[in-house]
């Protein structure tokens, strides 16, 4: 495996590589998530690349670029034993040199809404270094992870508007045994936390059972499933007061159905119906999704 920490380099290492090409950008401290978006990488393509760059453009202030998990040693071993060819690992200089004045700004509820109110710039970030990355490597396919939705949306959206040369794979969710989604940050969480954490997956599930049921089309049925097991305080037994208080609770940023392309909040259900939602646990933010489509009717073929 190639591990190239410039431009020039990364571009010299990627000329020879066998076509289609399919590329994993990732951020580091690297999970069983990240390499299967390697694999599906390697089921569809000749050759397989991948980066490493903790984004500073994508933080917001506040955020945990500092305390971001970096391993660089072990990320490249898992690269390796996963099949990677290549890797991209440049430095901050490299991809934002002195004088670096470009944005790339996708407007619209894609960004603006959801993870784009709640962390200001974050998308514009992810679209100029996405977009830098795509310049660098000019693969054939680029595979995400379906956990970020509005991300993979974001980034659907730019590369149809700038008619670039790629493909974009979304590829499903990885989970923990208990269903928590895998993250880099789930490091973060106390043994109290994560033994909380699944029930984010699990009010998803809920809600994503409201909505296969009779009549039930509006988004606001499969809202209230969800926001139950969430928020259940009001629910909670007096007489288990203190063991509630010792039981660590989300604290709820977002929780919404949206239409999967375009992230426009949706009133009934349809075949691009999507829940999302993020939460914090403590210091820790978690977001997950899950997809309603399966709930919407299929329409007689026959018709």
């Amino acid at each position: 495996m190639i591990v190239a920490r410039s431009i020039p380099e990364a571009r010299t290492a990627l000329r020879d590589l066998p076509r289609p090409l399919g590329f994993v950008p990732t951020m580091g401290a690297l999970h069983a998530g990240h390499l299967s978006l390697v694999e599906s990488a390697r089921s569809r393509c000749a050759g397989v690349a991948a980066s490493v760059f903790v984004n500073p453009t994508q933080f917001g202030r506040g955020e945990d670029f500092d305390t971001y998990p970096r391993d660089e040693a072990r990320d490249l071993r898992l690269l390796e034993e996963a099949g990677v060819a290549v890797v991209f690992m440049p430095t901050a200089g490299d991809m934002y040199p002195e004088g670096f004045a470009t944005n790339v700004h996708v407007g619209g509820a894609v960004t603006e809404s959801l993870e784009g109110s709640s962390r200001p710039s974050h998308f514009d970030g992810v679209a100029v270094i996405v977009t830098k990355l795509l310049g660098v490597v000019q693969p054939d396919l680029l595979f995400l992870g379906e956990k970020d939705a509005q991300q993979l949306a974001v980034v659907r959206r730019f590369v149809r508007d700038l008619d670039l040369p790629v493909e974009v794979a979304g590829v499903p969710t990885l989970r923990e045994a208990d269903g928590l989604a895998m993250s880099s940050r789930n490091v973060f969480l106390t043994r109290e936390q994560r033994a909380t954490a699944p029930d984010l997956y699990r009010a998803l599930l809920a809600g994503a059972a409201a909505a296969g049921e009779p009549g039930a089309a509006a988004k606001d049925v499969v809202v209230a499933a969800t926001s139950a097991l969430l928020l259940p305080d009001g629910a909670l037994d007096p007489d288990a007061v203190d063991e509630a208080l010792a039981h660590p609770r989300f604290e709820l940023d977002y929780l919404a159905v949206v239409d999967e392309d375009t992230f426009v909040p949706e009133g009934e259900l349809g075949p691009r119906s999507r829940l999302v939602v993020a939460a914090r646990l403590g210091s820790t933010r978690l977001i997950d999704t899950i997809s309603l489509a399966s709930a919407y009717p299929a329409k007689d073929a026959t018709a």
